[in-house]
């Protein structure tokens, strides 16, 4: 039997102690949450894609009476860019939220199907992508999405 543990870095800092860029981008999620369609959960998350070149995209969620309709803000973000940019990377996403009218006080992290699209659009471009997620108490950084999903699936496992 072999056993092993995985771990994942996060660095967590106040909102002060960010760069101007992580800040700047932080600014944009929140932003965007005020686009959120979110009449059923009440819950407005707000994305902010960085890409390469200094362009920042943002995306929020859109909900519908029939919830596996709806989209989370991170995908939202993520299909735009790769729709009207598909050749230019994606350095970092930062993520914010609302609930209430006020900012989420600890961060909130993608859902696994936001996970693994990320994770995809970062393996195809092959280049990490930052995770920067939003909270009034702290914010999380990850250097990569890879980090928030180990052992995921890929196309590897479809291979016979």
């Amino acid at each position: 039997m072999k056993e092993y543990k995985i771990y994942t870095s996060v660095c967590i800092k106040t909102a002060e102690e960010l760069s101007p860029q992580e800040q700047a981008l932080t600014e944009r999620a929140k932003e965007a949450t005020g686009s959120s369609y979110s009449p059923y959960s009440h819950f407005a998350v707000g994305a902010a894609m960085q890409l390469e070149g200094g362009k920042i995209v943002t995306g929020s969620n859109q909900e519908n009476a029939s919830y596996p309709v709806g989209c989370c803000a991170e995908r939202t973000a993520l299909h735009w860019t790769a729709a009207n940019h598909p050749d230019t990377r994606i350095e970092a996403i930062a993520i914010a939220a609302k609930s209430g009218g006020h900012f989420t006080s600890l961060p909130i992290a993608p859902c696994g199907m936001c996970r693994q699209a990320l994770l995809e659009a970062e393996r195809r471009q092959g280049h990490p992508i930052c995770v920067i997620l939003f909270g009034t108490k702290g914010v999380h950084i990850v250097k990569q999405v890879e980090e928030l999903l180990p052992l995921s699936f890929n196309q590897d496992a479809m291979s016979i």
